[in-house]
């Protein structure tokens, strides 16, 4: 059974600092592109970083480009995302995916609220 322990959620003043953690278990995690996504109130959910298998290419959002870092430990099977410089747009559930591009299986962690506000 796959499980994803999502952490680090909380409520921050604008300029703050978060780091989020998704624990999984019961996948390979090895073979798995790992990615966070958010939904802010009344929007869509948007990718906002990925990180390939091995933790060579990375990818981001506009929005987020040189505040958000996504890295991923390989032994912990673990993928975090240090977030910098929050601002009062980040404030949404933010959500973890495994995807596996060979077997295209894919996964949700249930979220966690990150809230940016003054």
């Amino acid at each position: 059974q796959v499980q994803f322990v999502e952490s680090g959620g909380d409520s921050v003043q604008p300029g703050g600092s978060l780091r989020l953690s998704c624990t999984t278990s019961g996948l390979t995690f090895t073979s798995y592109t790992m990615s966070w996504h958010r939904q802010a109130p009344g929007k869509e959910r948007e990718l906002v970083a990925g990180i390939s298998p091995g933790g060579l290419s990375r990818n981001y959002a506009d929005s987020v480009k040189g505040r958000f870092a996504i890295s991923r430990d390989n032994a912990k099977k673990t993928v975090y995302l240090q977030m910098n410089n929050l601002k009062p747009e980040d404030t949404a559930v933010y959500y973890c995916n495994a995807n596996n591009q060979r077997t295209r299986l894919d996964y949700w962690g249930k979220g966690t609220l990150v809230t940016v506000s003054s």
